[in-house]
């Protein structure tokens, strides 16, 4: 799983420095799981997500937005409350689900919207 930075997001997910309408632009769906390391929830959602990246693998892309060091990446996603949770689908505009979802709701949401 992937730390992103402002400058690995631009290129990984939405060069949002253009201005225009959001465009993906990775090569597979992602699910960016915005935390914090004093956050209890989200060390939770931790080792789901690494069984789901190795479940999906070569599937879908599995990023960790640090929300205490990625201050930037936050505001512009208007990150409220953590462990929130950005499914990007290849078409279509992001879907965020915050708490810590179980792996149920995890898969169902990969199924749902990702990988429909």
């Amino acid at each position: 799983m992937e730390h992103l930075t402002v400058e690995t997001f631009k290129e990984k997910v939405f060069n949002f420095e253009n201005g225009g309408e959001w465009k993906f632009a990775g090569d597979k769906p992602c699910i960016i799981d915005f935390y914090a390391d004093w956050c209890g929830p989200c060390k939770m959602v931790a080792p789901v997500l690494e069984e789901l990246a190795k479940e999906y693998n070569g599937k879908i892309d599995i990023y960790k937005v640090n929300t205490e060091e990625q201050q930037q990446l936050s505001q512009m996603f208007e990150i409220r409350s953590i462990p929130t949770i950005l499914f990007v689908p290849m078409e279509g505009q992001p879907q965020a689900a915050m708490g810590a979802l179980p792996k149920q709701s995890f898969e169902q949401a990969i199924n749902d919207i990702l990988l429909p």
